[in-house]
């Protein structure tokens, strides 16, 4: 088995016991007779799978009873329309913190549902940080506050979390979720897409706080409504059963591995190893403020859009692969996910190594 090593920023890299263990299951899950992929989602052959999923990332996470865990379809996207659909009353207030491409686009659609604000962003200076708030940097009156908490475009990653008294906190952690321990009871919504650190694209994970549901706006869609989702455990419709099976066997990998403080010590060490070097040299240029790094998704130029093309092409054929940077700012970005092993990293600072020394820049 010839496996690369895949930076890409999602879909992106899986454990590799769980693949396995995955394979040996796909055509015949336990003594079921059928794949997961051909269950009923309400057979009793299926209700232990999602049963099993929700009470493994509840234990993961720390996340109280007073929290409903959702698993739905339609991607992290589908949530910036969810929010407000479900938070933000006729005539109500949401204040939004832009840092990035997917905190822009969710402020932007927000926009189309009620009096929607920029409370602060970091624009002007290409995302290259992630802009300091205070509790008076809200409005008072905002039904809610919405941020992005690792940008998966920018490379940049909140070390703080925001204090917004008794505002609700709504934080989109798709590109972060399960890399390291963080406390639900400061947030009253966190939804992620799985593609990036925990499952196959398709599934959505929303963690809302209880009192939050049931205020959704008459038109909002039922699909999109929070609460008859979670009255239903996540089975209105059909949910994504093969996804959540899953990330059911990745949260019981990461419990096996000694969870998010693990994972944690791992990213750390995984993210130092690639700043430390990019730190060290010249010949590769990192534009995030040191401060506000991300562990997953390490974004850095030589400064030559040339050279950044013929960097990506090499390191794929060196078997690091999608370390090409996002389409609308170009470069190079390394995600390490939890998947990612020390090694993958060590590989890619050897190339960068290599690739400098054999293409010095002109002047």
């Amino acid at each position: 088995m010839n496996r690369i090593y895949n930076f890409s920023a999602g879909p992106s890299m899986l454990p590799l016991p769980v693949l396995e263990r995955a394979a040996s299951e796909l055509v015949c899950y336990g003594d079921s007779g059928m794949s997961v992929m051909e269950m009923s989602h309400r057979s009793p052959d299926f209700e232990p799978i999602i049963q099993s999923a929700e009470a493994s990332l509840r234990k993961l996470m720390n996340i109280p009873d007073d929290y409903a865990v959702l698993f739905l379809q339609g991607g992290a996207s589908t949530q910036f329309a969810a929010v407000p659909l479900n938070l933000l009353p006729e005539g109500g207030k949401a204040d939004y913190i832009v840092s990035g491409q997917f905190s822009g686009k969710a402020y932007t659609e927000a926009q189309k549902y009620g009096d929607v604000a920029l409370a602060a962003t970091s624009k002007p200076d290409n995302f290259t940080y992630i802009p300091a708030t205070t509790r008076e940097s809200f409005r008072p009156d905002a039904s809610y506050v919405h941020i992005c908490f690792n940008n998966t475009i920018y490379g940049t990653k909140y070390n703080y979390i925001p204090d917004t008294g008794d505002i609700p906190l709504v934080a989109d952690m798709s590109s972060c979720i399960l890399s390291e321990p963080v406390d639900v009871t400061r947030f009253g919504v966190i939804y992620a897409g799985a593609q990036k650190n925990v499952a196959p694209a398709g599934l959505t994970i929303v963690i809302v706080r209880r009192d939050l549901l049931g205020h959704a706006r008459p038109v909002c869609p039922t699909m999109l409504d929070w609460k008859p989702m979670a009255e239903n455990g996540s089975m209105y419709n059909t949910p994504p059963c093969y996804n959540i099976y899953m990330a059911g066997l990745v949260f019981d990998y990461l419990l096996g591995e000694g969870g998010l403080e693990e994972m944690k010590r791992r990213n750390e060490r995984k993210a130092a190893l690639l700043y430390d070097y990019l730190d060290s040299q010249s010949y590769y240029i990192a534009p995030v403020r040191p401060d506000c790094r991300s562990m997953m998704n390490v974004t850095f130029v030589t400064g030559d859009a040339a050279l950044d093309k013929k960097f990506a092409a090499e390191a794929g054929d060196a078997g690091l692969k999608n370390i090409k940077g996002h389409r609308s700012v170009g470069g190079m970005r390394a995600s390490i996910y939890n998947a990612m092993p020390y090694e993958g990293v060590e590989k890619l600072v050897s190339f960068m190594r290599e690739f400098a020394a054999n293409n010095p820049k002109t002047v």
